[in-house]
């Protein structure tokens, strides 16, 4: 039997921190309606990328650090990251070989199905925020993705990680 060693946790554990800072840096409102979903960005990156260390139980993890650091209802992005874990690991075989144009509306339908899911859970505790407003970020993260999807993977092969 052949073990399999893993390599680079901290690289991924670093990403991840990186994109909850981007999550959480003060931005003028204009540019807070368009910030893109980093950290569900980097998971469905990792997801895609390494689906037998990153999965449902990391998105579970991030959305619970980001619930703290913004202050929300707990498990409210904890739930929308794992739902968008759980389908990245189901599509990543799919998703993977898309040029990166078709990955990005993928990565579309995967933040809005998130933002909707945060967005029943904030309708269900009496906010109910403007949803073509709320659903902007969807648009900037899916024409950001091929940058990041970029930056990560050159990150992964420069520091090894499998």
């Amino acid at each position: 039997m052949m073990q399999v060693r893993h390599r680079g946790g901290g690289t991924i554990v670093a990403s991840f921190a990186v994109a909850l800072m981007l999550d959480i840096m003060p931005l003028p409102h204009w540019a807070a309606l368009v910030r893109p979903e980093w950290a569900a960005l980097v998971l469905i990156y990792w997801c895609m990328a390494l689906p037998d260390r990153v999965g449902v139980g990391v998105g579970w993890t991030v959305g619970l650090l980001l619930d703290v650091m913004e202050g929300t209802l707990l498990g409210q992005y904890a739930l929308g990251f794992a739902i968008i874990a759980f389908l990245t690991l189901k599509l990543h075989r799919r998703v993977r070989v898309f040029p990166l144009w078709q990955q990005a509306l993928t990565i579309f339908l995967l933040i809005v199905l998130e933002q909707l899911l945060v967005l029943w859970i904030k309708g269900i505790t009496g906010q109910s925020p403007n949803l073509w407003l709320y659903l902007l970020p969807s648009v900037s993260s899916t024409v950001i993705w091929p940058w990041v999807f970029v930056i990560l993977r050159n990150t992964r092969r420069r520091f090894q990680v499998t």
